[in-house]
C-alpha cells in the first residue's frame, strides 16, 4: 500500500519534506518512525490525513502522514 510521508521542521534534516512508501498492510505509524530513525520524544504531533493519530494506529492506502517536532517560540 502506498503511504505519504511529511516530515517538518527539524525532523527534515537528514532526510526528506515529503516521500510515497510502498508499506506492508498492518503498518502502523510507530513502524515508520522507527525506519526514520525518529525517536517518539521527537516528535510533538502526530497527524494522518491531517488528524491527530497515535504511534499504534495502522496505515491505510493512501494515508498522508505528517510528524511536527517540539516548536518553541519567545
Amino acid at each position: 500500500m502506498e503511504v505519504t510521508i511529511k516530515l517538518f521542521a527539524t525532523l527534515r534534516e537528514g532526510r526528506f519534506k515529503a516521500v510515497t512508501w510502498d508499506l506492508s498492510e498492518g503498518t502502523v505509524v510507530g513502524e515508520v518512525l522507527e525506519r526514520l530513525n525518529i525517536k517518539q520524544e521527537e516528535v510533538s504531533v502526530l497527524l494522518v490525513n491531517g488528524r491527530e493519530a497515535k504511534v499504534c494506529q495502522v496505515l491505510s492506502e493512501g494515508d498522508v502522514m505528517s510528524a511536527f517536532p517540539p516548536i518553541g517560540g519567545g
